[in-house]
């Protein structure tokens, strides 16, 4: 099978020739048909995370990585004990493998198990044409859903959903505001509008995404660089938000999010772009506060995510399709800031 590598941290992606894998017991081979690049994979190829204040993150590259998390494919061989899926068939992969007995994988925390074999993390994922999955329950019907966007779902749509439902219940379209309206961001508007019936309000620094959000049903956007748009969120939700989805994640976007949240408002921050915040403790305790993170999400939400995404629920977003082979120049532009949306690599 043909694979593109990262063998260095921040250096051109290498293509690379393996022998085909071979499923065995309740393993599952799938062929590769799209695999949409994350944010992550921005940071899993440069080898950290930007902590703020020049301190960062490391992750070092242990070994040549096959990245590739959101991957979508056609079954193509299966091992001797899988019962219910069958070649052939076209599945969106969930690649958040725990070791699947530990007091996390138990309780449905398998996304958190330490003891991983995350698919495109640190076992070989989509940036390769054939991808072996360890069990059918990690495989998900997508319906009628456009083969480049598919693949999606398993981190971005997923991240998107469990973050949603972490800063729930939403009353009315301005108790949600959503930060980002570049991929993710819009996807989370889809997700939102199908899963909440409310049109949010979205937040981002450039005026052309922040026209597409709300040709897709924003109820209001807000251009975060404009000097008053503090008092501009404060006035819409009525006094201060009472949740805030981030899924930019940046030292800016997360410290005025917090400045606008009403009394006993919930905070999730989902993006990865970095810095760090101080707040003041006394203010935290006075103001009820609630910031949190949230890492992807569960296998249950996953199922709870297909079923709106395989029976129409929730509308598609325009992807991009590239060749695989242009996944370093991808990498590039998505570091750069120059991707509009999402890109989804294709193979031949």
């Amino acid at each position: 099978m043909k694979a593109y590598q990262v063998t260095e941290n921040g250096k051109p992606l290498k293509e690379k020739n393996f022998e085909t894998p071979s499923p065995k017991g309740k393993e599952v081979l799938v062929k590769t048909i799209a695999c949409g690049v994350c944010h992550s994979d921005v940071h899993i190829h440069d080898g950290y995370f930007d902590l703020g204040g020049g301190a960062k993150l490391p992750t070092p590259l242990l070994e040549p990585l096959t990245m590739g998390h959101e991957v979508f494919g056609e079954i193509v061989a299966i091992g001797e004990e899988v019962l219910k899926v069958k070649v052939g068939e076209k599945y969106v992969i969930y690649p958040w493998i725990g070791c699947g007995d530990c007091e996390l994988c138990n309780n449905d925390k398998t996304h958190y198990c330490m003891n991983n074999s995350n698919i495109g993390i640190n076992v070989s994922g989509g940036y390769a044409d054939h991808v072996l999955v360890p069990g059918e329950q990690y495989l998900f019907d997508a319906g009628d859903t456009p083969d480049n966007l598919a693949g999606s779902y398993a981190c971005r749509g997923l991240t998107a959903f469990s973050a949603l439902r972490k800063a729930e219940p939403y009353p009315h379209d301005n108790s949600l505001i959503i930060v980002s309206a570049g991929g993710l961001g819009l996807l989370a508007l889809k997700i939102a509008r199908a899963a909440y019936g409310i049109n949010p309000i979205v937040i981002d620094i450039d005026d052309e995404k922040l026209k597409v959000a709300s040709d897709l049903g924003a109820s209001l956007t807000i251009n975060s660089l404009s000097e008053d748009a503090a008092k501009q969120i404060i006035e819409a939700t009525g006094g201060g938000a009472k949740a805030i989805v981030d899924f930019v994640g940046a030292e800016a976007s997360v410290n005025l999010g917090y400045q606008c949240l009403s009394k006993g408002g919930k905070q999730v921050v989902v993006g990865l772009f970095g810095g760090q915040m101080t707040i003041p403790l006394p203010l935290l305790t006075l103001t009820e506060k609630k910031l949190m993170g949230s890492y992807v999400g569960s296998l249950n939400e996953m199922r709870d995510l297909m079923k709106l995404v395989s029976t129409g629920k929730i509308e598609s977003v325009e992807v991009e399709s590239r060749d695989v082979s242009e996944a370093t120049r991808t990498l590039d532009e998505m570091k750069s800031g120059k991707l509009q949306g999402l890109v989804s690599l294709t193979h031949k």
